[in-house]
C-alpha cells in the first residue's frame, strides 16, 4: 500500500475495526516516510457479478458506477458517503442472496431509490429522475405529489 500523500510503499496499522455488518475492515494507516495517516477499508472479493441492461445486453457489476450514479445525485446533500457506501453494499448483499451472480439495472436502481428516499428527499428526486428516465415535467409533478402525500402534507 503507498501511501496517498507521498508515495512512499511502507506503512503500519494503527487500528483495525470491523464495520458493523462485518462485511468490511476499516484499518487507520501511518505512513513511515511522512507519518500522516490514512484509512484503508478491506472486504471479501465475491465471484465476479453481471448486471442485465435494459437492452439485454449484460456487462461487469462496477461498484464505481453505482457510487458515482449516488454522489451525483446527493452533490451538495447532507448525506454522507458512508451512507452512500452502505447504500451500494445493499445492492452487493442483494446480488449475494441470489442464486445467480446476475442482477438486472432495474432492481439496482429499485433498491437505490429505496434507499435514498430514506436519505434524502432531493436526492431521491434527482435520482429517480434518471433511473425512471422522466421525459416531461407532468412526471417529476407526479412524484413530488407522492412524497408530499407520503409526508402528509408536511413542507
Amino acid at each position: 500500500m503507498h501511501c496517498p500523500f507521498c508515495g512512499h510503499p511502507e506503512d503500519k496499522v494503527v487500528d483495525s475495526r470491523e464495520l458493523s455488518d462485518g462485511s468490511q475492515v476499516r484499518r487507520r494507516r501511518e505512513c513511515l516516510g511522512c507519518a500522516r495517516r490514512f484509512t484503508t477499508y478491506e472486504r471479501v472479493e465475491a465471484a465476479p457479478a453481471l448486471v442485465i441492461k435494459r437492452d439485454g445486453r449484460r456487462e461487469a457489476y462496477d461498484r464505481q458506477k453505482v457510487m458515482g450514479g449516488l454522489m451525483r445525485a446527493c452533490e451538495k446533500r447532507p448525506v454522507t458517503l458512508r451512507q452512500l457506501e452502505e447504500a451500494a453494499e445493499s445492492v452487493e448483499a442483494a446480488l449475494n442472496r441470489k442464486d445467480e451472480r446476475e442482477i438486472s439495472s432495474e432492481e439496482i436502481g429499485t433498491i437505490l431509490v429505496q434507499r435514498l428516499r430514506e436519505l434524502d428527499q432531493v436526492a431521491y428526486v434527482r435520482f429517480a429522475s434518471v433511473y425512471r428516465r422522466f421525459e416531461d415535467v407532468e412526471e417529476f409533478t407526479v412524484l413530488l405529489d407522492r412524497l408530499r402525500r407520503d409526508r402528509g402534507g408536511k413542507k
